[in-house]
């Protein structure tokens, strides 16, 4: 199966914005979910949202509900996260992932996805 490939990354100031993207090709079948997570230094890793490929219900973490933005772009086989008001602790490697089996709900933990990105860096710093 493909890869997934995230890009957009890099350094922002505090209240900017930057849009990820994960191209997935082969992975926005209906039965699969879609899933974004980040990890900083030192952290664990952390579930942002998610996307139901069938319907693309999403569902988003209390940390970035408001600012974050998740959207698919089927024709592209492409799933975007759209980051504004960025804060420093916002900083961290940033990966897509997919779950399969998930015709009814999409996932954020990251112990249920099935496929998973490299990651693409976002600094946020003045």
């Amino acid at each position: 199966q493909s890869q997934l490939v995230e890009s957009g990354g890099g350094l922002v100031q505090p209240g900017g914005s930057l849009r990820l993207a994960c191209v997935a090709p082969g992975f926005t079948r209906d039965d699969y979910g879609v899933a974004w997570f980040r990890q900083a230094p030192g952290k664990e890793r952390e579930g942002l949202s998610c996307i139901r490929m069938r319907t693309g219900w999403t569902n988003y973490a209390r940390s970035v509900e408001g600012r974050f933005t998740m959207s698919l772009e089927k024709a592209k086989d492409t799933v975007y996260l759209q980051m504004n008001n960025l804060k420093p602790d916002d900083s961290a490697v940033y990966y897509c992932a997919v779950k399969e089996r998930s015709f009814f709900r999409c996932s954020m933990d990251a112990s249920e996805m099935n496929y998973w990105g490299k990651g693409a860096l976002v600094t946020v710093s003045s």
